[in-house]
């Protein structure tokens, strides 16, 4: 495994089909490409705010057939700013 080498997944705006199956596609190529997943929750909101954590193979194992997506999604008025995604920025960080 990379050590300490993130990929992370976040959904913004409003969910559609496939964004389950898209998360889990990501998640289970990137670990086995010996990545660590970081699944973003809330969309930019939740970038700003920290909201995740990582993501196994077992957290996307029976998503496909749920609608929405496991990450939710949230639009962000703060990440329109520069300040917004100097703080997104530091957060990542």
């Amino acid at each position: 495994m990379k050590k300490d080498e993130y990929i992370g997944i976040l959904t913004s705006g409003g969910d559609a089909s496939g964004m389950n199956a898209a998360i889990r596609a990501v998640t289970r190529t990137a670990i086995f490409n010996g990545f660590k997943v970081k699944g973003i929750y809330r969309g930019y909101e939740g970038l700003i705010a920290g909201e995740s954590r990582e993501l196994t193979t077992e957290d996307v194992s029976s998503i496909i057939q749920r609608g929405g997506t496991i990450l939710k999604t949230a639009r962000s008025e703060a990440f329109t700013t520069p300040e917004g995604r100097r703080e997104a920025y530091d957060t990542m960080r």
